[in-house]
C-alpha cells in the first residue's frame, strides 16, 4: 500500500543512526499491525506486518539469525 495513505503522523525512526538520515520509519497501525516504509520515500510503498510476524522477526534478529547480513 502507499505509505501516504497512511498518513504522515506516527511514523518513528527506531533504528536511524549515523547514516544521513535514510532509515526505515515504523508506524503501529490502530489493529496492532505494524507498517515499515524508506524515510528518504515517504510517499513509496509501506510493507504492513502482523503483530505475530514482527515478534518473529525481533526475536530472531535478537536471537541472531540476521547475523550473517553483517558479516
Amino acid at each position: 500500500m502507499p505509505a501516504s495513505a497512511l498518513g504522515s503522523e506516527g511514523w518513528r525512526k527506531p533504528w536511524s543512526g549515523p547514516n544521513g538520515g535514510s532509515c526505515v520509519e515504523v508506524m503501529k497501525l490502530a489493529d496492532g499491525r505494524v507498517a515499515l516504509r524508506q524515510s528518504t520515500d515517504p510517499d513509496g510503498p509501506a510493507l504492513i506486518y502482523t503483530v505475530r510476524e514482527i515478534e518473529q522477526f525481533l526475536h530472531g534478529a535478537k536471537g541472531g539469525q540476521a547475523d550473517f547480513l553483517l558479516a
